[in-house]
């Protein structure tokens, strides 16, 4: 009886202290419970507003493609919200702030190497950049002039050098690639592509790649027709070369000695998203070159090479950096 007695004691000690221990602990724990809750939901909640945010600003990818009037138009990159890396960049304080979004790009399914052989005249409708294409055959009084133009404005443009004129003015075509312009093959003695064989054709663009590949150490990947003159078989003895064929959006008209104002502001007018601007080593474009840069930039505008603009990489545009 006495055993018992001792048993009912403890039992009793051992109720009172274990509900003392659930009095005192049982509070903090659901505190904690609660928030951690509440802090689970201020994530998802962001978790969701980057996901909102991202349906609102993404951008498609654009498909290279064969348009029946500008023949081989280039991809370009659409444009999405990484929302893993931006919600671990905000997680921290469980607040959406845009100037913490990561972005990403997104390719293209259909790339330019995937079209058939094709001229090009313009780069994507999509993306905000110009390229001038500086056509050399002639005209070496104003090459340093032009050079000092476009080392002023930052741009970097694409020579397409004949290859007779650099046997002939090697100090010259060094000077341009030196000033970090990309340089393209204009083909040799500036010949009538439309009119030669394939043969012919192919030895003019053999000849012009050597000799400007032995004085600048440069292979070209971009062919210009002398005078735009061209046909299928050109295209595609170029494509086997390793070349791409390039024509142009816009013309200058230089070589008519245009009054050089209004030459500027035509050509300014006409310059829209993928523009490829041809001119010469003339009077007019040396002199009009300057405003013609300030003019494309003040409409928004970036400047690149002709294989920038082939890129499929996006561009931000002048006036929203």
């Amino acid at each position: 009886m006495k055993k018992k007695w001792y048993i009912s004691i403890f039992c009793l000690f051992t109720i009172v202290i274990f509900g003392s221990m659930l009095v005192f602990f049982f509070p903090k724990l659901n505190e904690t419970s609660i928030k951690t809750n509440e802090t689970n939901a201020k994530q998802t909640a962001l978790y969701q507003q980057i996901t909102s945010y991202r349906s609102k600003i993404s951008e498609k990818p654009q498909d290279a493609r064969i348009d029946p009037v500008w023949k081989a138009i280039p991809g370009y990159n659409g444009l999405t919200v990484d929302i893993r890396k931006s919600y671990q960049k905000m997680k921290k304080n469980n607040k959406f702030d845009p100037k913490k979004l990561v972005y990403k790009e997104v390719p293209p399914k259909k790339h330019l190497q995937d079209l058939s052989p094709a001229p090009i005249y313009r780069g994507n409708q999509k993306k905000p950049m110009v390229a001038f294409l500086i056509n050399v055959s002639w005209g070496n009084e104003y090459i340093p002039q032009m050079l000092k133009v476009l080392h002023h404005h930052h741009i970097h443009a694409t020579f397409f050098l004949d290859g007779k004129w650099v046997e002939d003015n090697s100090e010259l075509a060094l000077m341009i690639r030196e000033g970090g312009h990309q340089i393209g093959s204009h083909a040799y003695g500036h010949p009538d592509l439309n009119k030669m064989t394939k043969s012919d054709v192919s030895t003019s663009l053999k000849k012009a790649n050597r000799v400007i590949e032995a004085t600048l150490d440069v292979k070209p990947r971009l062919m210009a027709p002398p005078s735009g003159s061209f046909n299928q078989q050109t295209v595609n003895v170029s494509h086997q070369l390793g070349m791409r064929t390039i024509l142009w959006t816009a013309d200058t008209v230089d070589w008519k000695h245009p009054d050089t104002t209004s030459m500027v502001m035509r050509v300014i007018s006409r310059t829209e998203n993928g523009s490829m601007i041809l001119m010469h080593p003339t009077k007019e474009s040396s002199r009009g070159l300057s405003k013609m840069i300030k003019g494309i930039e003040n409409k928004g505008y970036r400047f690149g090479t002709v294989s920038d603009m082939l890129s499929e990489e996006r561009v931000v545009p002048k006036l929203e950096k």
